[in-house]
């Protein structure tokens, strides 16, 4: 059972320091992209950590189990892992499954609650922009809406769809309005809402845990940093920062109060002001080390079969 331990003990420890290490970092910001990655690899040492120990204390708990695990290996590599069976095992495999199983319950309640609003925004767009004569459900990917307020969206789906409100179109001059729509389709094109659902699903199931809810705040702030650096390359920082400031402008966010949407200040100085990117070779360390951080528990899990093996 040292194995499964082990495991579960470093799974604790990346999810407890990752995450200070990532926060004292300066380079988040510099490199969005890099850092969606970094945090993604951390989440997911931690749940290869639990995986893992589940797997191996279930074949310590039941033969069946081990019979199926263990299939293929040779007998000395069974004895390498030392699968003492015991309560212990029983209870780590119970605890961890049921986990688990809650993971993806709340996994499969947040796809549902994204699905159930997609439709309800659909139904909703349907009513209040409807079809011309001549024109197909899902055919024209822009949407134009009437509105007051000044706001731009992408709404995914089978038919994806960009959704601006006339407000935005009045507001927005020149190639401000270019660097909006390519804002949304950033979005789109690195299906960050697929981040944005399953970092929830995590945090709203184990509240508890610190690192699942960095993971959730993190994504939401980090997604619309990439996608800013998206747009500003095709149409520069001073448009999408112009841009953005038109569209916020009456909600407040440039106010002395907080609002929900605090975060708009704080992108457009990061667009006026722009720090200096990594070094090409310094994103790949980065990108690099991130990866080895997964890599971790596959060869603490496979280390005793291996060294048996060699």
């Amino acid at each position: 059972m040292m194995v499964p331990a082990a495991l579960l003990l470093l799974g604790a420890l990346v999810a407890v320091l990752a995450p200070r290490l990532l926060a004292r970092t300066d380079w988040q910001d510099r490199e969005p992209v890099v850092a969606l990655w970094a945090w993604q690899c951390v989440v997911v040492a931690v749940l290869l950590c639990c995986a893992l120990s589940m797997t191996l204390s279930a074949a310590a708990a039941w033969q069946a189990v081990r019979g199926h695990v263990f299939a293929p290996a040779p007998h000395g590599v069974v004895e390498a892992y030392a699968l003492g069976g015991g309560p212990w095992a029983v209870a780590t495999t119970v605890v961890l499954a049921l986990g688990a199983a809650w993971s993806a319950t709340m996994l499969a309640r947040e796809i549902t609650r994204a699905r159930s609003a997609r439709r309800r925004r659909r139904s909703e767009l349907a009513l209040r922009a409807p079809l011309l004569p001549g024109e197909e459900p899902g055919g024209e990917r822009l949407v134009v809406l009437e509105a007051d307020r000044p706001d731009a969206w992408w709404l995914p789906g089978a038919a994806p769809q960009l959704v601006v409100t006339t407000a935005a179109l009045r507001r927005l001059k020149g190639q401000q309005l270019d660097a909006v729509l390519a804002h949304e389709q950033g979005h789109a094109r690195a299906r960050h809402d697929w981040l944005l659902h399953s970092s929830a699903a995590l945090a709203n199931g184990f509240p508890q845990v610190p690192v699942f809810a960095a993971f959730r705040d993190e994504m939401h702030r980090l997604v619309e940093l990439a996608a800013d650096d998206m747009a500003s390359r095709r149409f520069g920082r001073l448009t999408i920062a112009l841009a953005l400031v038109q569209l916020n402008e009456d909600s407040g966010v440039f106010g002395p109060c907080p609002t929900p949407q605090a975060h708009v200040p704080r992108r457009v100085e990061r667009l006026l002001t722009p720090p200096d990117r990594l070094r090409p070779v310094h994103r790949l360390r980065l990108t690099a080390v991130s990866l080895l951080v997964p890599v971790v528990p596959v060869l603490v899990a496979f280390g005793p079969g291996l060294r048996a093996l060699g």
